[in-house]
């Protein structure tokens, strides 16, 4: 027993810490992302216009590729195809970018361990912070499209910062996971940029998860388990009604078991991103010089 609560305890220290950390680098961290957003765009003649275009051409290749070469772009849920393709994947775009990126993060800012002796905790942080705020332009442009198209978002518009949060706090723990194990191997990142395009495919974003539901219910129950899908299905609820046809879109509460479910993968990260950080907090700038 006395083991038992020493295993807890050594956790819970470091989780106490990492939150100190982020505390006494709260005003570091944002004028990081601040930097890191202005270098990712320098350079480009269109500068900022890109963390626009890049999304706004994903979308069009999708949505012509499906509803106009496949011709499987039939409305769902009332929307036309692209309205819902749009509700769907402009998560993706924070996810994708995050699960790579985070692998990359820490290699990334290299300096700020092995010169400064920068929190290593906080390096995910504010390279997602980053990301984060394009994201929120993105959205905002979304809320914008649905309005002019005359799908004005329903009441539950309103839950939709409450799923950002959750992906925010969600892949800053994988990021954190993610970017210390590739430290220590870049074999890890290319895995994880190998199987990225898996996961987008398998996660309901460009095709409806429901279609499944009868025919596999299996397939559908191991789908829904998936976090991105949960996120991503969240993003939707928010902006599209119900398929009967109700005035509301779905709150998260309507979903009690998805919500536990993401809740648990959460956990799960947590401890395994504690767990890397327990391990490795003083090897890592050993290895990055």
């Amino acid at each position: 027993m006395k083991r038992i609560i020493n295993f807890f305890k050594s956790y819970i220290d470091i989780l106490i810490l990492d939150i100190k950390e982020h505390i006494e680098n709260m005003p570091q961290m944002f004028k990081l992302s601040i930097a890191d957003l202005k270098k990712t765009y320098t350079g480009a003649a269109l500068g900022w216009a890109w963390a626009v275009i890049k999304p706004v051409v994903t979308i069009f290749v999708y949505w012509f590729a499906i509803a106009i070469g496949l011709r499987q772009g039939s409305d769902i849920d009332g929307v036309p195809y692209i309205l819902w393709l749009i509700a769907g994947i402009i998560s993706w775009f924070y996810m994708g970018d995050t699960i790579t990126g985070g692998t990359d993060c820490i290699r990334r800012y290299s300096y700020l361990i092995t010169k400064m002796k920068y929190p290593v905790t906080t390096i995910p942080t504010h390279t997602n912070l980053s990301r984060f705020f394009v994201h929120c332009i993105i959205v905002v442009i979304v809320i914008i499209i649905f309005c002019i198209s005359g799908y004005t978002p329903p009441i539950q518009i309103i839950q939709l910062p409450f799923y950002m949060i959750l992906m925010f706090l969600f892949f800053n723990a994988w990021s954190l996971f993610a970017g210390l194990i590739s430290a220590m191997s870049r074999d890890f990142a290319n895995l994880v940029k190998s199987f990225n395009i898996s996961v987008f495919w398998l996660s309901g974003i460009l095709w409806n998860v429901e279609n499944v539901k009868e025919s596999n219910p299996l397939v559908y129950k191991l789908l829904m388990l998936n976090p991105v899908t949960y996120l991503c299905y969240g993003y939707r609820d928010c902006f599209i009604m119900n398929s009967q046809g109700s005035v509301n879109g779905i709150w998260f509460w309507e979903h009690p078991k998805r919500l536990m479910y993401f809740l648990c993968w959460y956990a799960v990260l947590i401890f395994l991103s504690l767990w890397a950080y327990k391990k490795l907090r003083k090897e890592i700038p050993d290895v990055l010089i």
